[in-house]
């Protein structure tokens, strides 16, 4: 007799499991439209809600691009405006510089150092003691005092400004040492032989021969001038000026015409030397 299959071997009809797969399917849906009514009624708060931990994102955040970089266009400079000194442009006047100048041929300090050489112990080149723009170089020896009253000395100055040009030379003597003969004596007149031989202007030498004699003298040429005099405070006190004074007329236009202010200065050796030889 044959034995009947147990409730534990019973397998589950095929076609009852499809109704039943199709049950589940139906309820899963249900579940999803009540679900999606109920947040679409509540504006999709809940869904915004739910999707980031469903690993979606319903609102993307923009990327913010960085501003574009402002070119800054450099301002061009205005132009500036040039001014042409006259001496450049000016129609050259022969008539204003038809008359002969003097001028110095050296400068202060090379005259102070000419000087020294010759055995007069000039100082250096120097800003004035008075506190101005001037410069100057001087000498003085005192032979005989009285306290503090010089019987007999000699003072010699070189004056000019700071770039060296020379505007005058000056001497006093006092009490001054001569021979029988009445003649100054060597060691004075060295001062003036060696004053009056550097500018080389032979027609002035002849006032050598009246100081050594201590006479007064006055004498002019070409805008140079040269004074020895006596004080008139003291018979034993002489002065002594050289120096260079256009007269008024052709020689001041001409010093006016060939003034520093007018034409450009020389250019220095070494930016001379620097410039290209077409330009030297």
């Amino acid at each position: 007799m044959a034995t009947q299959p147990s409730g534990l071997d019973m397998k589950t009809p095929p076609r009852r499991r499809k109704r039943r797969a199709a049950l589940w399917l139906m309820l899963a849906l249900s579940i999803s439209l009540v679900a999606g009514t109920v947040l679409l009624s509540n504006d999709m708060r809940h869904l915004r809600a739910l999707t980031p931990l469903l690993g979606y994102d319903l609102n993307p955040q923009k990327v913010q691009q960085p501003p574009p970089q402002v070119v800054e266009v450099a301002t061009p400079a205005p132009l500036q405006s040039i001014k042409i000194p006259p001496r450049l442009i000016d129609v050259a006047q022969p008539e204003l510089a038809g008359n002969f100048l003097r001028t110095w041929r050296m400068s202060g300090p090379d005259m102070c150092e000419t000087l020294r050489k010759a055995g007069i112990e000039m100082t250096t080149w120097r800003a004035s003691a008075m506190g101005s723009s001037a410069y100057e170089c001087s000498f003085q020896e005192v032979y005989k005092e009285d306290g503090e009253r010089p019987l007999s000395s000699v003072f010699l100055i070189i004056r000019g400004d700071r770039k060296g040009a020379i505007s005058n030379m000056r001497a006093k003597i006092v009490g001054p040492v001569t021979d029988s003969a009445g003649r100054l004596d060597p060691s004075f007149m060295r001062v003036f032989e060696t004053v009056l031989a550097q500018p080389h202007w032979p027609d002035l030498h002849d006032a050598l021969s009246a100081i050594l004699e201590l006479k007064d003298v006055r004498a002019e040429g070409f805008g140079a001038s040269i004074v020895f005099s006596r004080e008139f405070s003291s018979e034993n006190s002489f002065n002594f000026i050289l120096t260079i004074k256009a007269a008024p007329g052709p020689q001041t236009r001409t010093r006016a015409y060939f003034s520093t202010g007018r034409w450009m200065p020389a250019p220095d050796k070494e930016v001379s030397e620097a410039l290209p030889p077409i330009f030297r």
